[in-house]
């Protein structure tokens, strides 16, 4: 597990997108899409953050939702994709691709032969 500290508008921005990867191997239960979130290096994800996306994915259809009885304890909500939370997360994940690319290029540059705080050659120079 990581132990880096991700700022909380990354966070944001990926959780869905992560949760649905997740929930692609199968269907589970909060508790452990929390665990399999900090175990890849995003950190603790409080119930309060993920519950609440959960009930995103599925007011949009994304995920199903079904109680199951708990082994000698109370009951789980399982969540599972639906087609359309598998579409989705193909098409977020081609677009994730793009945006990684985009913003690696521009924050460490194209060209990691050249330091990122070389100032830029103009006309003049």
């Amino acid at each position: 597990m990581s132990e880096n500290t991700w700022p909380s508008e990354w966070l944001r921005g990926v959780l869905d997108v992560c949760a649905l990867r997740i929930l692609a191997d199968g269907p589970t239960y909060g508790y452990a899409i929390a665990a399999r979130l900090a175990d890849a290096g995003l950190g603790a994800i409080k119930g309060g953050t993920l519950y609440p996306l959960l009930g995103r994915l599925e007011a949009g259809g994304l995920v199903t939702v079904e109680w199951r009885a708990g082994d000698g304890g109370p009951g789980r909500k399982y969540y599972d994709l639906t087609p359309a939370g598998r579409a989705e997360l193909a098409q977020r994940t081609a677009l994730w691709d793009a945006f990684v690319q985009t913003t690696h290029d521009l924050v460490v540059g194209p060209d990691r032969t050249e330091p990122a705080d070389r100032p830029a050659q103009t006309e003049e120079t």
